[in-house]
C-alpha cells in the first residue's frame, strides 16, 4: 500500500469513527495523529511512592519521516474542529488539555534551532521575554489562532469556564510545558470518558514525586505552580495544604503534615528530555 493510499485510508477511517460517536468522543479521536507521536516517542518512569517522571525523544521523532505528516495531520483536524460542539465539561476539558500539550510538542518538533532541538523552551524568548513562546498566537483551532496561555488561563482557567462550574485546578497538573518542571505528559491522550480519573492521577503522582513536593526537616517544598497560581488552589479547595489532602497520596499529606513552613522549588526549564531527569533525586517513602 502506497503513502498515499495509507494517508486515505486513515482520513476515512476517521471521518466513520467521526460520524458515528456522539460530539463528545469526537474531539477524543481528533487527537489520534497525536496520540501516535505519544506512543512512538514518549516514556513514562514510575518513582517509588508511584510518582511518575516522562520525556519525549525529540531527536527520534525529528528523525522519522512519519512526524512532519502526522502533525499536519493534526493540525489539520484542530484547524477543521469548532470548539463549541463540545456542550460538555468532561469533553470540553480533555480537548482543550490535549490542544495545549500538542500545541507545545508541536511547537518544538516544527522549530528547532540551526536544525538542533532547542535546549529550552525559555530558548524562544529573550533576555527579557524569556516566556515568550506562551504568548504566540499561532495555534489554530476551528479558523481562530490561539496561545498556550490563552488555551490554559482564558480557557480552561477562565471565566466561561468558572461561570459554567467547569474550572478545576488539577488542570494546573495536565497541562504539559514540556520542561522537567512540568507536571508529566502521559502516554495518552486526554479522554472526555475518564477525564476526572485522569486529572487526579496526574495530580497524585506528581505530588509523589521531588520535582513538585518533598519535605525538609519542618519546611515543605512545593512546586512553584502553587505560588503562580495560588488563588486556584485555595478557589478550589480552601487552601494549598486542603488541595494536596483532597488529591495528594497518604505519603504527600504525611509530608503536609509534618511541617509548618512552605517554600517553593526553583522551577526547572530544561527540556523534558531523558537525561535531564538523570539529576533527580528519588522519593523515600
Amino acid at each position: 500500500m502506497s503513502n498515499l493510499d495509507q494517508r486515505m485510508l486513515w482520513v476515512l477511517t476517521l471521518l466513520v469513527v467521526m460520524i458515528a460517536r456522539p460530539v463528545v468522543c469526537q474531539a477524543d479521536s481528533l487527537y489520534l495523529p497525536f496520540q501516535t507521536l505519544l506512543d512512538r516517542h514518549l516514556t513514562e518512569s514510575v518513582l517509588p511512592c508511584d510518582g511518575l517522571i516522562s520525556w519525549f525523544d525529540y531527536d527520534a521523532a525529528l528523525a522519522e519521516p512519519e512526524t512532519i505528516e502526522l502533525l499536519k495531520q493534526q493540525d489539520a483536524l484542530l484547524a477543521g474542529f469548532v470548539p463549541a460542539t463540545m456542550p460538555e465539561r468532561e469533553g470540553a476539558l480533555a480537548f482543550w488539555i490535549n490542544a495545549y500539550n500538542y500545541f507545545m510538542l508541536q511547537h518544538i518538533l516544527t522549530h528547532p534551532e540551526d536544525g538542533d532541538i532547542v535546549d529550552s523552551v525559555r530558548d524562544y524568548g529573550s533576555l527579557f521575554r524569556p516566556y515568550r513562546v506562551f504568548g504566540m498566537q499561532r495555534f489554530n483551532v476551528g479558523g481562530a489562532d490561539y496561545s498556550l496561555r490563552d488555551i490554559e488561563l482564558e480557557i480552561l482557567l477562565g471565566q466561561d469556564f468558572a461561570e459554567r462550574g467547569w474550572k478545576d485546578a488539577r488542570v494546573h497538573f495536565a497541562v504539559n510545558c514540556a520542561s522537567v518542571g512540568c507536571p508529566p505528559l502521559r502516554e495518552s491522550i486526554y479522554q472526555a470518558d475518564t477525564i476526572d480519573q485522569m486529572l487526579s492521577d496526574n495530580t497524585q503522582r506528581a505530588l509523589d514525586t521531588p520535582l513538585h513536593l518533598r519535605r525538609e526537616a519542618n519546611t515543605l517544598y512545593l512546586s512553584e505552580l502553587f505560588d503562580w497560581y495560588e488563588d486556584d488552589f485555595v478557589e478550589h479547595s480552601g487552601s494549598i495544604r486542603e488541595f494536596i489532602v483532597a488529591f495528594g497520596s497518604e505519603h504527600a499529606q504525611a509530608r503536609s503534615d509534618a511541617t509548618d513552613r512552605v517554600r517553593h522549588i526553583d522551577y526547572d526549564w530544561r527540556l523534558n528530555v531523558q537525561s535531564n531527569f538523570d539529576e533527580i533525586p528519588e522519593p523515600s517513602c
